[in-house]
């Protein structure tokens, strides 16, 4: 991984835990995930989705598909570290991670991206909140 593209995940990282968003209402967090994505010229699926994404990244050869999934909600707990870059929302923090679960989901398909010529088939890349009904994804083929 380039030093350029570990601090860029960094600083994605820190944006998504100064601005945590509770489950369901993950509005802007899905709206930047959705810029990143696009940035890099991966595939957002049209799904009618309210928060999260589906991407996905399409290889050069057939063969099996693969999901990675990863949550994008923050808890409704008042964060009390020191941090600089600590919740900017009072009552809300990524306490459980998945700030940075969801920027190593991005690093990842930027790395795969890199490789795309020795992908079998479609590589499907799903963020995803861990509520979003199954009648929402289920006509994605391979999940």
């Amino acid at each position: 991984m380039s030093n350029e593209l570990l601090e860029d995940l960094i600083g994605k990282r820190r944006y998504l835990h100064e601005n945590p968003e509770l489950a369901f209402e993950e509005f802007n967090t899905t709206a930047h995930i959705k810029k990143w994505l696009e940035a890099h010229n991966i595939t957002i699926l049209p799904l009618d989705l309210e928060t999260g994404v589906v991407a996905e990244i399409k290889g050069a050869f057939a063969g099996p598909t693969i999901a990675i999934r990863s949550d994008i909600d923050a808890l409704p707990i008042k964060e009390e570290t020191q941090v600089p870059f600590k919740s900017k929302t009072d009552g809300k923090m990524h306490a459980c991670g998945h700030d940075f679960h969801t920027v190593s989901i991005l690093g990842k398909n930027t790395m795969t991206l890199l490789r795309t010529s020795l992908l079998r088939k479609a590589v499907p890349i799903p963020i995803l909140h861990q509520k979003i009904p199954t009648e929402k994804i289920r006509h994605f083929p391979g999940l």
